[in-house]
C-alpha cells in the first residue's frame, strides 16, 4: 500500500504537517518496502480548492491512504471518491507516524467514527477546535 503523509519538509524525518490541502510536502511511503519519496504539494499556493487539488494530486501519485489531521469537506469528498483511506495523526515526525500506521495505531476516518459533519471536516473524537 502506498501512503501519503503531510509534511513540513521533504525528508522522512520531517515534522508532520497537520494541514492537508496546505501542507508543504507529501511524503509517499510504500508500506511493504518502506521506500519513500517526497513531493511538493502543488496545491499549497492555490487561491482556492487546495484540499480538492491535493486529493487529486495524491490520487494521481497512486496513494491508497493518507495521514493528516485537517481534511476540509471538499477534500474529504474528493478522497472518498478516489477510494483513498484517511487516517488521523496529531503531531510528530513523519517516520514515526509511518511506524504508527504500519503497526495499526492510527485511527481511520469514517463518517461513522464521529458524529455528523465533524468527521467530514477531519475532526475526530477528542479533537479540539
Amino acid at each position: 500500500m502506498k501512503l501519503a503523509i503531510s509534511a513540513v519538509e521533504p525528508i522522512i524525518n520531517a515534522p508532520f504537517d497537520a494541514r492537508f490541502g496546505r501542507c508543504a510536502y507529501f511524503i509517499f511511503v510504500d508500506a511493504e518496502t518502506h521506500a519513500w519519496k517526497a513531493s511538493p504539494n502543488p496545491a499549497l499556493t492555490s487561491g482556492g480548492g487546495a484540499g480538492t487539488q491535493a486529493a487529486q494530486f495524491i490520487a494521481g501519485q497512486g496513494a491508497q491512504a493518507v495521514v493528516s489531521s485537517s481534511f476540509g469537506p471538499n477534500a474529504y469528498e474528493a478522497l472518498v471518491a478516489a477510494g483513498i483511506k484517511m487516517y488521523s495523526a496529531r503531531a510528530g515526525l513523519v517516520e514515526n507516524i509511518f511506524e504508527d500506521f504500519v503497526s495499526g495505531e492510527l485511527e481511520e476516518f469514517s463518517p461513522s467514527s464521529d458524529s455528523g459533519k465533524n468527521a467530514r471536516h477531519g475532526r475526530h473524537k477528542g479533537a479540539r477546535r
